[in-house]
C-alpha cells in the first residue's frame, strides 16, 4: 500500500463512519451527564468541567491540523520498513484493536513512570472531579509523541492508518468509564475497564497510584500485577494539586515544574534523570537545599 493510499484512506475508509458515531454517543452521553447533575444537585467543579471542555476543542484543533501530521508522516517510514504487511479487513480490524489496546496498557504505563511523559499525562489526572467531561481533559500536544509507541504495531505489519484508528477505538471506548453514576459491576470489573476500575485509577490514595492502566481490557493489568479493585472512597486528583482552572497552565505546568529542577541540578547525568526518570526521583542535593532553608 503506498502513501497516498494510506493518506486516502483517512478520508474515504468507512470505519470513520464508526468513529464518527462513536463520537456523537459519547458526547451524548457526557451532555446527558451534565444535566443530571444541574437536575440533581450534584456537587461539581463547574470551572473544572469548562477548563475540560475547552482543552478538547484546542486539542482537538491540533490533532486535525498539525500534530495528527506529525504522527502519520512519522510511522509511514517504519511501515516501509517492516517486510511484514497484514491486510486490511474486519478480522484484522479486531486483532488491531487488541493489539492496539495492550500497545496502550504500556504507553500508560510509562506515562506514569517516567517524568518527561508524565509531564502531558498528567493533565488528565490534574482534575479533582471524576465525571465525563474528564475524559476530555488530555493534554493538548501529546500527539507530537504518542505516535512512538505505534513502531510496534507498524512494524509486525499494521498499517499507520489502521494502528491509528484503532488506538482512537481505545481511547473513545474510555469515555463512558469516568463516572461516578456506574457502581460495580461484578464479573465485567474483572475483565474489563469499567467505572469502578478506572475510578481506581484516578485515585490519589496510597493504595491506588499507579494501578489499573488497561485501555479496554484489565487483563493487561492482572497479567502485568498492577490490578487493584475498588475497595475505599477514591480520592481523585493529584498528591499535590496543582488548583488552577486555566487551561494553558493545566497543559504546562509540570513542564514549568521539571525546567524549574533542571536548573537547580548540578550534573548533566541529574538533569536526564529529572527529566527523563521516575516521578519521585530528586537528587540528594535538593532535600539538603531545603532543610538549610
Amino acid at each position: 500500500m503506498d502513501i497516498e493510499e494510506i493518506l486516502s484512506l483517512f478520508e474515504t475508509s468507512e470505519i470513520l463512519n464508526y468513529v464518527a458515531y462513536f463520537f456523537i454517543f459519547n458526547s451524548l452521553l457526557t451532555l446527558f451527564e451534565i444535566f443530571l447533575d444541574i437536575f440533581t444537585s450534584k456537587e461539581r467543579r463547574w470551572k473544572d468541567t469548562g477548563a475540560n471542555i475547552i482543552i478538547f476543542f484546542l486539542g482537538q484543533l491540533l490533532e486535525k491540523t498539525i500534530l495528527g501530521t506529525i504522527g502519520i508522516l512519522c510511522l509511514l517510514p517504519f511501515y516501509y520498513l517492516s517486510p511484514f504487511e497484514i491486510p486490511l479487513h474486519g478480522w484484522t480490524w479486531i486483532f488491531s484493536i487488541i493489539a492496539a489496546d495492550f500497545t496502550y496498557y504500556w504507553m500508560h504505563r510509562l506515562e506514569h513512570e517516567h517524568r518527561i511523559l508524565w509531564a502531558n499525562h498528567s493533565v488528565h489526572h490534574s482534575s479533582q472531579d471524576y465525571n465525563l467531561t474528564v475524559a476530555m481533559r488530555l493534554s493538548i500536544i501529546e500527539g507530537v509523541i504518542e505516535w512512538i509507541f505505534l513502531i510496534p504495531m507498524i512494524l509486525i505489519g499494521f498499517n499507520p492508518f489502521q494502528a491509528i484508528i484503532s488506538l482512537v477505538f481505545v481511547a473513545q471506548y474510555q469515555t463512558w468509564i469516568h463516572t461516578e453514576r456506574i457502581i460495580k459491576l461484578g464479573w465485567l470489573d474483572e475483565v474489563f475497564n469499567t467505572p469502578s476500575v478506572h475510578r481506581v485509577h484516578h485515585g490519589s490514595n496510597d493504595k491506588y497510584i499507579d494501578k489499573n492502566y488497561g485501555g479496554i481490557l484489565i487483563l493487561w493489568d492482572k497479567l502485568f500485577g498492577t490490578f487493584q479493585r475498588e475497595e475505599e472512597k477514591v480520592v481523585y486528583g493529584l498528591t499535590k494539586n496543582i488548583h488552577t482552572y486555566n487551561p494553558i497552565t493545566i497543559n504546562f505546568i509540570e513542564y514549568k515544574n521539571i525546567w524549574k529542577d533542571v536548573k537547580q541540578c548540578k550534573t548533566w547525568k541529574d538533569r536526564f534523570k529529572i527529566i527523563f526518570g521516575s516521578l519521585i526521583w530528586r537528587p540528594v542535593y535538593f532535600k539538603n537545599s531545603k532543610q538549610q532553608s
